[in-house]
């Protein structure tokens, strides 16, 4: 983790004459981006697993209702169009599961990953605090205050965006209608857009630079999405 915390420290150092005083922060938002870029392949992959699936619902659909009381052949038939069309049934997901080590480093990182770094501010906040701290010092509209109101503001802009398109996609689908594809899928479709909002709650609890680094990966998610999945 040191040698990470050390590449984060180098890059502030390069940022600095452009950022002055923020540019510990700005470092984490750049670190964050170079490693979603990384990480792109599996994205990209993902996506392309994803639509693959897609693709096959509607054959698949056709299938639950023809074994509708037949839980083993409709199993086996599904497993049999996978295998015909050359779809994994765990494309889409797999490579998702490949990023989390990656999620999980920058977290551990900017969570305590060098008292150096977490000494640093953005603009009046210190990227080792939270917004508690900010409330009990100059409150919500303090010169620390502000800074989360900033980002509280930018999380909710890209939730927003992403709420919209996840409703849009699942009207397109179906599955947020409550019809063809049950109750319980229509359901999960209208819950599910409202789980981007939950990035506030992260933002608010967490320390600065982990909040940095949350909303860094939300805002690129979201732009990555828009971007594979059209």
């Amino acid at each position: 983790m040191s040698v990470f915390a050390a590449l984060v420290g180098q890059l502030a150092d390069l940022l600095h004459p452009l950022f002055g005083t923020a540019a510990a922060a700005a470092a984490i938002v750049l670190f964050t981006a170079l490693v979603r870029l990384l990480v792109h392949p599996l994205s990209r992959a993902a996506a392309r697993g994803q639509q693959a699936r897609a693709q096959l619902q509607p054959r698949v659909a056709e299938l639950r209702k023809r074994y509708a009381k037949q839980p083993e052949k409709l199993r086996k038939a599904v497993l049999d169009l996978h295998t015909e069309e050359k779809v994994s049934p765990l494309s889409g997901i797999l490579p998702s599961l490949l990023q989390l080590p990656a999620f999980f480093l920058l977290y551990r990182l900017f969570s305590g990953g060098g008292d150096g770094l977490l000494s640093h501010q953005l603009f009046a906040a210190p990227l080792g605090g939270r917004w508690a701290d900010a409330l009990a010092g100059d409150g919500v509209f303090g010169p620390a205050g502000l800074v989360y109101v900033g980002l509280f503001l930018v999380v909710a802009a890209v939730a927003t965006f992403t709420y919209v398109r996840t409703r849009r996609s699942a009207a397109d689908t179906g599955t947020g209608t409550g019809t063809g594809t049950g109750t319980s899928a229509g359901a999960l479709g209208k819950v599910l857009p409202l789980l981007s909002y939950g990035t506030l709650i992260t933002v608010a609890v967490v320390p600065l630079a982990v909040a940095l680094y949350v909303v860094t990966s939300a805002a690129w998610s979201a732009v990555e999405r828009a971007v594979l999945y059209t």
